[in-house]
């Protein structure tokens, strides 16, 4: 292939890039997020007439199937609204939770568990900034909560519900790591239900449930749980990662559905399965979990009372808990609460045997890479003690991975520099008869043995690395607010920094301008990104093909506009990449004798070019 064909070609595929990457990366989020505002307006004006009360409980029909019955309010669910958390904690008797990672407290009315906090989590860099809340009670505007229970054939018989107010049996009435609570509630018919909570040193409860039966006959309880949240969940509505419900479902496997999809679906079941399901965020989950390998009918279900957003990821079991006249009988199930940390996450899919809860994390379409990519950078962070100094050694150690592909690739490049001379002869000779050009130059390019395609690689093989970085430092827990050095304090965040504001001397706000808005925000580092894009693209001598110039003149300016709004820790990649690019092609090429004037090129870009004499016919 011709050197300018090839160039064309790779100029096209770059700007494609840059405009998919546009529509994804900003132009995408920014509609997103303006769809985001108006549905929590309208949602806010609704929120003071919504009950508290999402979906019934499931029922269990004579044929052994499952349902869950419309959305129905108890008859006193009206007035139980709340302005803010603090009220709606107030208004129950509560069981408190404290751990090293969680604070919190369970609701003795129902029994949720829907107070929940992460004490090693912050909403931003600040360290005096509130912890992440993750569950909230029901009758705020965006409740959250996990519940579990007992759903009865046919509600012959009165089992615990939402509106349960439950008793603390025994002296403890705080759940640690090391003591678990107990609750209790006599339906008053002959059945005793306890319901023991425990947790572990991260997030993963236990709940066993109990049932004493002081009847004169058997009673069928079918277990189930659920997550339920209200409202406009916040979501990044980034295509690399999953942000709604989830799950793993035997034969089904990996299902998720956006909440957008769901609200069209309206409930999607998948009878007769194993598995869990539950809700993800970017760096926060719920789940529910049976025991691995019981049999379960499993829902997602979306519905709209009083005008406010409820989602539900639930599970009935297949097989009913017997508990004899007389006898009683235990269940023990599990619900996951907290922070997607991949090692906490990889020792309870060990430990418990839950299948594929590591997929909790959605590692992206290279997990291949992507996973190796995550564990590199936590190890180089345990020895160097910076995130930023990892990325940093993890792109030394890809380009030392890719040595030996891009020696070859920049031994092509020299050659074909070392046989310009031939190759502007051949063109001026046959400049009339093309087929006779392409056939000169091919045979060129096999008498010196040069592969015109080789200069692509460099480039290509980036992507997919890039792409794993950029998922790595998007979605990674330990990536979250991580600082670098300067003004970086959170390498998962765009550099706060704005040439636009003169570094913070303007008092305004230049990115909520209409339109333009999303291209002023550019910060040093993308600046200095830029920078060495440019200089590593002057390395080569210009194109002769004024197009093709103008074309590769702009590229490092879209490329630093289009990174203006990326996480600082990629661009800092992307920057020390081409840094390391610029010395190693320079040493490849001065190796194989080619000539690389690079400080001439970057002088002549300066230069202003003479305007072409005009001839006159006389």
């Amino acid at each position: 292939m011709k050197s300018d064909n090839r160039n064309i070609i790779l100029a096209v595929v770059l700007s494609m890039l840059v405009l998919f990457g546009w529509q994804f990366f900003v132009a995408g989020p920014q509609l997103q997020r303006a769809q985001e505002q108006a549905a929590a307006r309208d949602a806010a004006a609704a929120a003071a007439q919504a009950q508290t009360e999402p979906l019934a409980v499931p029922t269990v029909n004579a044929d052994g199937t499952t349902s869950t019955p419309a959305a129905t309010a108890p008859a006193d669910a009206a007035s139980q609204t709340f302005a803010d958390r603090e009220s709606a904690l107030a208004a129950s008797q509560r069981v408190t939770i404290s751990t090293a990672d969680l604070e919190g407290s369970i609701n003795l009315t129902g029994a949720r568990i829907d107070d929940l906090q992460l004490k090693n989590y912050r909403e931003t860099v600040d360290p005096q900034s509130p912890i992440i809340t993750l569950l909230k009670p029901a009758g705020l505007t965006d409740a959250y909560f996990i519940e579990q229970g007992f759903a009865a054939s046919g509600n012959a018989v009165a089992v615990p519900d939402a509106q349960t107010v439950w008793a603390v049996e025994g002296a403890n009435t705080t759940l640690s790591a090391e003591t678990p609570v107990t609750l209790v509630w006599d339906n008053g018919a002959g059945l005793v239900f306890r319901r023991t909570i425990a947790v572990d040193n991260f997030y993963l409860f236990t709940v066993t449930q109990t049932v004493e039966n002081q009847g004169a006959g058997d009673v069928a309880l079918f277990p189930y749980s659920r997550v339920v949240r209200h409202g406009n969940p916040k979501v990044q509505n980034f295509f690399i990662q999953h942000e709604g419900p989830i799950g793993v479902l035997g034969n089904n496997n990996y299902v998720s559905r956006k909440y957008g999809d769901l609200q069209n679906e309206k409930q999607v079941d998948f009878a007769s399965t194993t598995g869990w399901l539950g809700i993800a965020d970017k760096y926060w989950a719920t789940a529910v979990l049976p025991k691995p390998g019981t049999g379960i009918n499993a829902r997602f279900a979306y519905s709209a009372p009083a005008g406010t957003n409820v989602f539900q990821s639930n599970y009935v079991e297949t097989q009913p808990v017997v508990v004899p006249a007389g006898g009683t009988v235990s269940h023990e199930s599990y619900v996951f609460a907290g922070a997607k940390e991949d090692r906490v996450i990889a020792g309870y899919q060990e430990t418990y045997g839950f299948d594929r809860i590591e997929l909790l994390i959605d590692w992206g379409w290279f997990h291949f890479l992507t996973k190796p990519m995550h564990w590199a950078l936590v190890n180089l962070y345990a020895l160097l003690g910076n995130f930023g100094l990892a990325v940093l050694a993890v792109t030394i150690i890809v380009k030392a991975i890719f040595f030996p592909l891009a020696n070859r690739s920049y031994a092509s490049m020299a050659a074909m520099r070392r046989v310009q001379p031939e190759m502007k002869a051949i063109q001026e000779r046959l400049k009339d008869d093309r087929p006779a050009q392409q056939q000169a130059m091919m045979e060129l390019y096999r008498k010196e043995k040069i592969n015109p395609l080789s200069g692509c690689w460099p480039i290509l093989i980036q992507i997919p690395v890039f792409f794993a970085l950029y998922t790595v430092i998007f979605i990674s827990l330990e990536m979250r607010h991580a600082p670098f050095f300067g003004w970086i304090q959170d390498l998962a965040a765009p550099d706060p920094t704005n040439i636009f504001t003169l570094f913070g001397l303007i008092p305004w706000n230049p990115t909520v301008l209409p339109v333009i808005g999303s291209f002023l925000h550019l910060g040093v580092w993308p600046v200095i990104m830029g920078i060495t894009m440019w200089v590593q693209m002057r390395l080569n001598p210009p194109p002769p093909d004024p197009t093709q110039q103008m074309i590769f003149n702009w590229m490092p300016v879209i490329f630093t506009f289009m990174l203006g709004t990326f996480p600082a820790g990629l661009v800092i990649y992307w920057a020390w990449n081409n840094t390391l690019s610029i010395a190693q092609q320079w040493f490849i090429m001065k190796r194989h004798g080619a000539e690389v004037n690079l400080f001439g090129n970057i002088m002549s870009s300066f230069r202003r070019k003479p305007k072409p004499v005009e001839t006159t016919k006389s």
